[in-house]
Formats: C-alpha cells, structure tokens, sequence
C-alpha cells in the first residue's frame, strides 16, 4: 500500500475569510481548534460567505499567541486585533445554512472595522464552548458537534485528486480553493472517495460524506475575481445526482494532535483497489 502522509494542514478562524497553513492543529470537540469559530452575518444574524461576497477573501487572518489578527491583503499595516477566546459580548441567535445556534457579539467596533472595510453592514461572532452545534443527523455517529463550518468538522482532500485536476484545467489552481483542513500525499487520484475509515496514530477517522462543490470554488483566493475554473471542468467528471464532488468530510473520535508528516492508515474502504476517475 502507498506511503499516506499529511502535507498541509490548515484552520480558518472567520469563516470565508483566509485561512491559515499551519504545521499541527489540536482537534477538539468540534473541529480544529480556532477553525471557524468566528463569522460574520448580516444584521438578522445570517451567516456571510464569499459566496455572496467574494471580496471577504481579501481578508487575511493570523494568529498571534491569544489574539486574533485580520488585515487587508492590501494594507497589512492596520490590522484589526482581538482577544481569539472574548470572555464576554451581547448573545444573539444566529444562523447557518439550515441550522440557529447560539453566538456572541463581543466588539461592535470590530464590526465597524470589517463593515467598512467590506461595504456592507456586518457583525463578527464568536462560537463560545457553551454553544452547540451538531452535523447533519443522517451522517453523525454519535451526535458530533462543528463550529461554524459548512456542516461537518473535518475535509480531506488527496494532493493526487488535486494533481490530476489541475492536468485538466486550463490554468493550474491552488488548494487552498477548496479550504480543507487536511491534505495528503501518496496514493491514487480520488481514493478517499472509496474510504470508510482510517487511523492518523491512535485517532480513528470516519469519511461520512462527499463534500459537494460550489461557486466558492471560482473564486481567486488572492484576488478575489471569480471565473468559470474549477466548476466547470469538476462538472464534466466529478457529478453525481446533481452535484459536483471534491474531497471527503470526516467525523473523528476523541481528540488529540495532528501534523504534518503523520502518517495515515486506511481502515475500511468500499473497495481498496478502486481507483475512480469517474463518479
């Protein structure tokens, strides 16, 4: 069996702005730590995504020991600073996807930084330990819990499934299009589609869902233009019922440490030996 590493790990600390290459993250209940823990929303407390507004990835963050920093990729010069754990701040209900949860408001003045810095009127939140939110009841396994991700606390993406991408486009794109936390080498194009379950030490990983692709995915992470790559070529080999797949989201249990160069050792898989160019 191919060698199976980690060769990039990655946590976003406000959702749908830019994340962060990291040598290891702790994994805590509900994800990478600082991953998605922080998000904007418009004033009725849903949920903003470059989606909508693709300039949010000209937004940079960085953390710097208990604080969190975001800047203009622009004008790095005047960042916005702030406690990354806020002790306190005004509670309100807020909103993601399907699901309401529990946040705080802990800096008005944050939020006046970012609204005018975006051009539209927003609040940065805050996920407090107090906070639940659990994924999809059809793919959980023991009621889990994420942060403010899409859905799930983990993705995987194959650096192999993203080589032969690239050799299809007509401009190579960059991983971090697709925001995973985990990246891997070795192997085959595409086998964690076929993967049921696999160990990192003695963590033990389930691979639940297929993570369907979106627009997001269009977006230049540095410039925030958006075109018709990667979508449109994903589309043509990687559909199914309707929907574009790239990488796998991931259920774990326990916690622990992971780094790069950690070792992966498939479990389970559908079967071992497929090798999907196709869905």
């Amino acid at each position: 069996m191919a060698d199976l590493r980690i060769t990039s790990l990655y946590i976003h600390p406000v959702k749908s702005l830019a994340g962060i290459s990291v040598s290891s993250f702790a994994l805590t209940d509900r994800g990478p730590e600082h991953d998605r823990r922080w998000m904007l929303v418009d004033p009725q407390g849903r949920f903003l995504t470059q989606r909508e507004y693709p300039q949010l990835t000209l937004l940079a963050t960085s953390i710097q020991g208990d604080t969190l920093v975001i800047y203009e990729r622009a004008d790095p010069q005047e960042p916005l600073m702030l406690p990354l754990r806020p002790a306190g701040g005004a509670s309100l209900e807020v909103t993601v996807w399907e699901d309401t949860c529990e946040a705080l408001h802990p800096s008005p003045a944050a939020s006046a930084w970012l609204s005018l810095r975006l051009g539209i009127t927003v609040m940065l939140i805050y996920m407090p330990e107090a906070s639940h939110r659990r994924v999809e009841p059809d793919y959980a396994r023991n009621e889990e819990l994420t942060s403010f991700s899409d859905g799930y606390p983990l993705l995987l993406i194959g650096q192999a499934s993203l080589d032969d991408l690239n050799t299809r486009l007509p401009a190579p794109v960059a991983m971090e299009r697709f925001r995973p936390n985990i990246v891997f080498s070795g192997g085959s194009p595409y086998q964690e589609d076929s993967w049921l379950s696999f160990c990192i030490g003695p963590l033990l990983f389930h691979a639940v869902k297929p993570c369907a692709r979106c627009v997001l995915t269009t977006i230049d992470p540095i410039t925030g233009e958006r075109g018709p790559e990667p979508l449109r070529t994903l589309a043509t080999y990687r559909s199914r019922q309707h929907k574009v797949l790239f990488g796998m989201n991931l259920l774990y249990e326990g916690v622990g440490h992971l780094s790069v160069g950690d070792a992966l050792q498939v479990v389970s898989a559908s079967d071992p030996t497929f090798i999907p160019p196709n869905l």
